[in-house]
């Protein structure tokens, strides 16, 4: 894994501050070139450090009122990759993880409403070969998601 200084760590706590930042200004609060910080920020996507980009978008203004993590328990722990690929057929899911604990997998969905979710259960999810068992757990309310603290980065 290669490294990356103080200045790339200062550019990233900028970036994720606010993503639609232009380079300009990174380049001018960090005491750089925009072709400086460009280079720096292409080399963090060649190394993945940073991994994605885009909008995020708030799935209650698209009707989709209920979001919920499910916690499935596989039959057998080697299935994993086959109910992954299952699962990834179904759009509502947004995220999934293999875990250690009280379930196998964790995945997280969004659905319009009980009757929709109650499908995505039943029909969908619970149909798929190896899944053994489902826990519901909704959502309520989200009160932090946030980027991984820049500052607070190891020292290598």
């Amino acid at each position: 894994m290669e490294v990356i200084d103080d200045l790339d760590k200062r550019i990233l706590k900028i970036i994720t501050q606010n993503a639609r930042i232009p380079f300009k200004d990174v380049a001018e609060q960090c005491g750089m070139s925009r072709a400086a910080v460009h280079q720096r920020v292409q080399r963090m996507f060649d190394i993945g450090v940073i991994v994605g980009s885009g909008y995020q978008v708030n799935p209650k203004m698209l009707g989709y009122n209920l979001c919920v993590y499910v916690g499935i328990t596989l039959e057998r722990g080697h299935m994993y990759r086959q109910v992954c690929a299952e699962l990834e057929n179904i759009p509502e899911i947004v995220e999934s993880q293999f875990t250690l604990g009280a379930y196998s997998m964790i995945i997280k969905l969004f659905a319009h409403d009980d009757k929709h979710l109650m499908y995505l259960l039943n029909s969908q999810i619970q149909a798929i070969p190896g899944i053994a068992n489902t826990e519901t757990l909704t959502i309520l309310d989200e009160s932090i998601n946030r980027a991984l603290p820049i500052e607070q980065l190891p020292q290598k």
